[in-house]
């Protein structure tokens, strides 16, 4: 029997995060789970884990925090290298420009540029020692389109599918793939507060999509059929901009 892989995600208690979790662990993975805050529904996430027959260790921290970072995966990473690293963390925290506080610009781009930063930074060594891997970052819609309120979110997220480009380039002679999938309107708390009555009059699908039409992708990206694809952004979000 060939030995089980070991996906590290951020972010995965709950909305798009957890459903890479779980849809990872049906294809096989065991999970490191990262979340920052919220323990009752980590806990929740793990158990539906466990009853899909894979292990999962759940890690308390902040990844915009690079001793945090670097103290918890460290004595994960003694014993075992993650094959695939998802990127997921990331929250709004919109303004428009002129009203935008210094701490809500440094908040939204810290978590999810110095994250991923952070993540990586502990992470790859290890990869390139082991000649494989997966990197798969989680982006934003907003990356590519205007929305008005998020500038600082959009950076973000810009910023990431920017950062993908430059190390599938650098890792790929040692066979790590890096890749960014970049989700539309999907069907969580990230929704809160926008006018989705509107918005969707805009989306050829007309509905907003599901964190398992995300999930899937990213769990595709992490499998064996996706071994000659790196420095790619796939977009997720029902045919905006077509």
């Amino acid at each position: 029997m060939a030995q089980s892989k070991t996906a590290l995600v951020t972010g995965a208690s709950k909305g798009i995060g957890a459903a890479i979790a779980k849809t990872l662990a049906r294809d096989g993975f065991d999970i490191w789970l990262n979340y920052r805050s919220n323990d009752e529904q980590a806990q929740k996430v793990k158990a539906e884990i466990e009853c899909l027959g894979r292990s999962c260790a759940l890690l308390k921290f902040d990844v915009a925090n690079y001793e945090e970072t670097e103290t918890i995966l460290a004595p994960m990473l003694e014993k075992e290298t993650p094959f695939a690293v998802i990127n997921n963390a990331g929250f709004r925290k919109d303004a428009l420009l002129i009203w935008m506080k210094q701490e809500e610009w440094k908040d939204v781009v810290s978590v999810t540029l110095d994250g991923y930063f952070n993540i990586v930074k502990t992470v790859l060594p290890l990869m390139l020692r082991a000649r494989q891997g997966r990197i798969i970052n989680v982006t934003s819609a907003a990356a590519h389109f205007g929305v008005a309120g998020q500038g600082n979110y959009s950076a973000a997220k810009a910023g990431l599918i920017g950062a993908t480009r430059s190390l599938a380039v650098e890792v790929a002679k040692r066979n790590v793939l890096v890749n960014a999938v970049s989700p539309g309107y999907i069907d969580t708390e990230m929704l809160e507060g926008l006018p989705m009555a509107e918005i969707i009059k805009n989306i050829p699908l007309a509905r907003a999509g599901k964190p398992q039409d995300v999930a899937e992708l990213v769990s595709f990206l992490a499998s064996d059929k996706a071994g000659y694809i790196t420095g790619q952004t796939f977009q997720v979000n029902g045919g905006i901009g077509s």
